[in-house]
């Protein structure tokens, strides 16, 4: 369950609710909505190793972090063991708590070269690889993986042991396989079955968890040690919030229309922040579509921010909806939220 504090080796974190790296979404104006819910652990975006060597600029853009993030992790994607060590070292001296290993990432342009979920498929290679960033750095190493490659090869629980005997700290299981990307349930009984083949490696449990609710039942389910937030979070980064608050007795927050209409705004300040003009363009249309979705009755603004050419266009649009008339109190109909416009 809920623990504040929290040991991860040798680190003390504010608590065991982790947010995960999200490609193409957990960027800097995402960390910052997101720490100030004080989750246990905040990950930018994974970055690959072979871009990390060569010095690509727009790689280390990506682990751009600001001292309010601490405790941060960096997410390295890659599949050769002599770069392993080298890009872990990387990620310490920028000045991270934790390296992670990506494992889990579902995309063809990430497996192909046998990297991301590509890698379930070489699991010698798991444990040279992280054997290798243990053997580099001083802070935490940790892992994250999907259950396998399909519902026909499932390896969690072989990964687990691997991570373990390569000195990882923690391994995060998604329960879901490369095969389903993000289609249907999460297999949580994996990730129990990988919890109770654990000895000293810390289980996390990733997949599903979009509320306190699930939250609970992902932790009584698995008997993980730690939870990782990820689509979740995506239009609710108060939901960290709202998982503390659960799991200590207090009221629930009842955001309304109003509270969601300053909390995207901040969100799109922080965008406005960071992004020249037109990455910030897309970037509005994106987390418009987090926004929204849960809302009833608001697919048209959805459309009209996706429509929009300018940012103040996009920011008029929000100032001038009646947001107090808004219904947020429950999931809207699938008719009413259509299929995401720009995420």
């Amino acid at each position: 369950m809920l623990k504040r504090p929290f040991k991860l080796g040798k680190l003390t974190l504010p608590s065991n609710v982790f947010c995960a790296p999200l490609a193409g979404c957990s960027d800097v104006p995402f960390r910052r909505m997101t720490v100030k819910y004080r989750p246990g652990l905040v990950y930018c975006e994974m970055v690959k190793m072979d871009a990390l060597i060569r010095n690509d600029q727009g790689t280390f853009r990506l682990l751009d972090f600001e001292p309010s993030m601490h405790p941060i992790g960096g997410q390295l994607c890659g599949s050769k063991p002599e770069l392993a060590g080298p890009c872990a070292k990387i990620i310490e001296d920028l000045g991270f708590d934790v390296v992670d290993l990506n494992c889990g990432c579902p995309v063809d342009k990430v497996t192909k070269d046998g990297s991301g979920s590509g890698m379930l498929k070489t699991l010698d290679l798991i444990g040279e690889v992280l054997s290798n960033m243990v053997a580099a750095v001083k802070i935490p190493v940790t892992i994250k993986i999907r259950v396998g490659w399909d519902s026909s090869h499932i390896v969690a629980t072989e990964v687990t042991r691997i991570a373990e005997e390569a000195g990882a700290a923690a391994i995060c299981i998604h329960g879901r396989t490369r095969a389903q990307a993000y289609r249907g349930p999460a297999n949580w009984d994996h990730i129990r079955d990988c919890k109770q083949a654990a000895r000293n490696i810390l289980v996390i449990g990733n997949g599903d968890i979009t509320d306190s609710a699930s939250a609970q039942k992902m932790f009584e389910h698995t008997g993980c040690d730690a939870i990782l937030l990820a689509r979740g979070t995506m239009g609710k980064p108060w939901l960290i919030e709202e998982i503390y608050r659960h799991f200590s007795g207090e009221e629930p927050m009842n955001l309304n229309g109003l509270d969601y209409r300053d909390i995207f705004l901040e969100h799109l300040d922080h965008i406005i922040s960071y992004q020249n003009e037109k990455k910030a363009l897309t970037d509005f249309r994106r987390v418009g579509c987090w926004f929204l979705r849960g809302a009833k009755n608001m697919r048209h603004l959805r459309e009209a921010i996706n429509r929009s050419l300018s940012v103040p266009e996009i920011r008029e649009m929000i100032c001038n909806y009646p947001w107090h008339e808004a219904d947020f109190s429950e999931p809207a109909k699938e008719e009413e939220v259509g299929e995401p416009l720009s995420c």
